[in-house]
């Protein structure tokens, strides 16, 4: 493989993205056995960007695990916001809150969000 040759793109991740506060109300209140990883993401943001690759290029559990979310903080800021205040996780952007249950078994925000660490803590909860 040369400098210049390009790595096979990742398969999609099958991202629900989160659009209402009422969704994201029920989500929360809903969560059963199998947790959620919310993804807060600005979409002009490049070190959120970066963030965002990273995490797709190393989570290879796709729905398995957990089921992942998406929010687009510039279009649904209201839905950040209310993220705050239901799980109690200050505002970050980028952001990664992984909940298990009602527990919130991860979290982390810029270069700190880690798609391996995520599936470590998920394989022994």
């Amino acid at each position: 493989m040369g400098l210049f040759s390009k790595s096979p793109k990742p398969e999609a991740l099958p991202w629900v993205e989160i659009t209402s506060t009422n969704q994201l109300n029920d989500l929360l209140h809903n969560i059963d056995v199998k947790p959620v990883l919310l993804f807060k993401h600005s979409t002009r943001c490049s070190i959120s960007s970066m963030a965002l690759n990273a995490f797709e290029r190393n989570w290879t559990s796709g729905k398995d695990i957990c089921d992942i979310y998406f929010i687009d903080l510039l279009k649904h800021r209201d839905v950040s916001n209310l993220t705050a205040e239901l799980t109690g996780v200050e505002h970050q952007s980028p952001q990664a809150i992984v909940i298990k249950g009602k527990e919130i078994v991860y979290e982390a925000s810029h270069s700190g969000i880690d798609a391996r660490r995520i599936e470590s803590i998920l394989s022994k909860v």
